[in-house]
């Protein structure tokens, strides 16, 4: 057993937080994350450890960890273990623009590249520079995406539909027809990547959507077939390389979200909080004791959604599994940035069972043969026989003529495999149905390594076909689809929202007519976009001589620039042309390009650059009359006007506060003086020595003559004084707040050493009728005064009652015993 490998990596400022003027949260000293509450002056540091924290905000920092450092320390042991026969995984979590997929897949330069690409170009270096020449290596990839529960082939065009999670007792979770790509080298992987990517970014346009908000999961299928000499026996290992991009975890009251946006973060934190759950959960079957493990096992959530389901063998099953938590630095993000590090700390916790897959096909094949003859005998049993072809065939006419019947309602229904018949024995129908998927997995695992790469070469020509027919550039060689600048044609390159979106799609602009619309229009357009406000026929772009001419339609959205076209508009190299509401792009002339390198440069012009979806979509608000520095001044003023009315109402009813406990406090102190004044015109009567001397006899004003008191009213003065003198100084409030922490810690101790005993104050009187035990009753001083039974007046004193749950019982206990 291994615990899952956790890394944390902080990200340097976007320009968002640099305009913001945001300060930094986030240390790290070896191995600790520390984080810094910036809204809370005491307690606001926490820390926290993990395998790795890299620190990658300043690049001439010491501490700077570079993408090849991140490769080296967590995706070459991963690939280690591979090449061991293990199943491994690596996953990346954090909020959007947190530097996830700069992990992952990084940019196209050579020491940008992420974990993805140098694990794919060093996995056929190491088997290109292996010394056994008997080993045969064979390698298949696929890529899909998880976007609202639903799963999306990102390298077959022919599966449109979304695809089903399924499960086998023998595969266990998996996504049926998903398609697996064989592959022969680096190139062939990158190359699929790439397409897999452009695919990515035309569903994403189409549905105005960013990769932020769907999860990405890229895998290799890494089979070593090895002969032993001396015996001949053949072997082979078999391990999953499970690389995951999940989507960005943030607050809808923090992005805004609302519709159809609300909607998809309700999927994204759906599955991101299963995954959570499932995290905690095995943390917990880690942790506990070998008695309950078995047992909180069971409540796993794996199938709560897709995610989870896909990934059970990576979270704590046959899998080497490590995550990488990605940090944003900004104070903004702070809440952000500490669900993740307590994310990622309960991901450090769990424990996986991996073990070597040894002959796993051989096996396989072997349980699925003798699976399928047993099910042919059950139908054949039920009198219903299942032809190669996969048709079913009943002995009974009866059914025949059924299923004949239903064939045209069940010939819609795409999601079933097996075609419903009331007149079929449920028995019979699960076994037509496990049959069929038993015989398809079969089919899969006995293709021959040619039969899979002619499959895989058959899928890249309908791919690039599909991309041709929807005007996105290919290759000179027309091998595979890739970034490339022509050297003279003029072109368009997309922006996306999501940087590592953009510039992934080139539309040729070739001599002469253009055209741009939608795949419906009575004539083949040359671009076909999908999206809102997209028509059939949307506009024509012109190439005559090296000019690029736009012509718009009739009613037809297009912005060059940010100002709505509605005549024709010669495009200059740069231009930032919309069209609808989601496709942005960016017009590049090689020729005019080349023109103005020759020339001076204009400096005040923007570089190609900062020519990004934001900066066109800054460009069309301006220029449609929405000034967006007017816009935040406004709203800026509108929060310090609000600002400055809170604040002085909340400062008069500080004044009126302050003015309520000065009026208490006036009356606090005329209550004190006069009952001091009280006090001491009650000593003077008290102080039988000093009554003989008339000067200091207290006489009324009122009264010039000296007042006759008798014996039995001075006993009682007297008497009177006593009791007034002992409650005078019994403060029941100072007891208990004095004392409540002490409670509070015996009720603590109590819960935590699972005693059922209950603490709590109580007041308790001593009287004739109710004396108190020994041990409460208060001393009694020398010049107390006592009842005519010899016992001090009645007194109320604090005492802590303790309550026996278990046996029932009632205890009292002094202050003293307490503490």
């Amino acid at each position: 057993m291994s615990s899952v490998k956790v890394a944390v990596r902080v990200r340097p400022f976007n320009a968002r937080e640099v305009s913001r003027e945001c300060d930094g949260i986030i240390e790290m000293d070896g191995n600790t994350t520390i984080i810094t509450n910036p809204k809370q002056i005491n307690d606001n540091i926490k820390s926290f450890n993990f395998d790795y924290s890299y620190w990658s905000i300043e690049p001439s920092a010491p501490q700077f960890a570079s993408q090849e450092r991140v490769y080296q320390d967590i995706g070459v042991e991963m690939l280690d273990h591979a090449f061991q026969g293990y199943n491994v995984c690596i996953f990346a979590y954090g909020q959007t623009g947190a530097g996830k997929s700069y992990t992952m897949m990084g940019k196209a330069e050579h020491d940008q590249e992420g974990i993805i690409p140098r694990i794919c170009r060093n996995l056929f270096q190491r088997v290109s520079n292996s010394n056994d020449i008997d080993a045969q290596i064979s390698v298949e990839v696929s890529y899909m995406e998880i976007y609202c529960e639903r799963v999306r082939d990102l390298l077959n065009p022919k599966n449109k539909s979304h695809l089903r999670v399924r499960e086998h007792p023998l595969l266990g979770p998996y996504v049926e027809d998903l398609s697996k790509m064989a592959v022969t080298s680096y190139e062939d992987i990158r190359d699929l990547m790439d397409q897999g990517n452009k695919a990515r970014t035309v569903a994403a346009t189409n549905m105005n959507e960013t990769s932020s908000r769907s999860h990405a999961v890229f895998t290799i299928i890494f089979a070593q077939k090895t002969c032993d000499p001396v015996s001949g026996v053949e072997t082979e290992k078999v391990s999953k390389i499970s690389l995951v991009d999940l989507a960005g975890s943030e607050r809808a009251d923090s992005t805004g979200a609302k519709g159809t946006r609300l909607k998809e973060g309700a999927n994204i934190n759906k599955s991101l909080t299963t995954l959570g759950k499932v995290i905690s959960a095995l943390a917990e079957v880690s942790s506990a004791p070998a008695s309950k493990k078995k047992k909180k096992a069971e409540f796993i959530p794996y199938r709560d959604s897709v995610l989870t389901w896909l990934l059970r063998e990576n979270l704590g099953g046959n899998s080497k599994t490590a995550m990488v938590a990605a940090l944003s630095p900004a104070d903004i993000n702070y809440d952000e940035t500490l669900s993740t590090l307590r994310y990622a700390d309960r991901a450090k916790q769990i424990m996986c069972k991996a073990v070597v897959n040894e002959d796993a096909n051989a096996k396989m094949i072997r349980e699925l043969r003798e699976e399928i003859s047993r099910l042919r005998d059950l139908l054949k049993a039920e009198g219903v026989q299942v032809e190669e072809d996969g048709s079913v065939i009943y002995s009974n006419d009866r059914h025949k003529a059924q299923e004949l019947r239903n064939n045209a309602m069940n010939q819609s229904c795409t999601e079933e495999t097996v075609n419903a018949n009331p007149a079929e024995p449920p028995s019979a129908k699960a076994a037509v149905h496990q049959l069929q998927v038993n015989e398809k997995i079969m089919a899969e695992l006995n293709e021959t390594w040619e039969e899979k790469l002619r499959k895989t070469d058959d899928i890249r020509r309908h791919r690039e076909t599909v991309f041709a027919e929807m005007g996105i550039a290919l290759k000179e060689d027309g091998a595979t689809v890739g970034i490339f600048s022509p050297k003279k044609t003029p072109h368009l390159v997309n922006l996306n929202e999501d940087p590592s979106m953009s510039e992934c799609l080139i539309y040729y602009i070739k001599e002469g007519i253009t055209r741009v619309g939608s795949a419906e229009a009575n004539i083949p357009q040359d671009i076909q976009l999908i999206g809102l406000h997209i028509y059939n026929e949307h506009c024509i772009f012109e190439n005559r001589e090296g000019v690029v001419m736009l012509f718009p339609n009739e009613g037809a959205l297009c912005y060059v620039n940010g100002r709505s076209v509605c005549q024709p508009l010669v495009l200059t190299t740069g231009s930032r042309v919309i069209l609808g509401k989601n496709h942005v792009f960016r017009f590049t002339h090689p020729e005019q390009a080349w023109e103005k390198r020759g020339r001076a440069l204009d400096e005040s012009a923007p570089s190609a650059e900062s020519l990004d979806w934001q900066f066109a979509q800054v460009e069309l608000l301006e220029k449609q009359g929405i000034d967006l520095k007017k816009e935040m001044e406004k709203r800026l003023e509108n929060m310090e006007e609000q600002f400055r009315k809170e604040k002085e109402e909340r400062k008069k009813e500080y004044e009126k506060e302050r003015q309520n406990y000065e009026a208490r406090i006036d009356a606090l102190q005329k209550q004190v003086e006069e009952q001091s004044m009280t006090m001491s015109m009650y000593s003077s009567y008290t102080n039988t020595e000093e009554l003989n001397t008339e000067d200091d006899i207290y006489v009324n004003p009122l009264f010039e003559g000296e007042v006759p008191w008798t014996e039995r009213d001075y006993q009682l003065a007297a008497t009177c004084f006593q009791k007034w003198r002992f409650h005078q100084f019994t403060s029941l409030r100072d007891d208990l707040w004095g004392n409540a922490v002490f409670l509070k810690e015996a009720n603590a101790i109590s819960v935590e050493l699972k005693k059922k005993v209950q603490f709590q104050f109580t007041l308790v009187t001593d009287t004739m009728y109710s004396p108190l035990p020994s041990d409460l009753a208060p001393a009694v001083e020398d010049d107390e005064e006592v009842a005519p039974d010899g016992r001090p007046y009645p007194r109320t004193i604090v005492a802590v009652e303790v309550k026996d749950q278990k046996n029932g019982a009632t205890h009292f206990w002094s202050i003293e015993k307490l503490r």
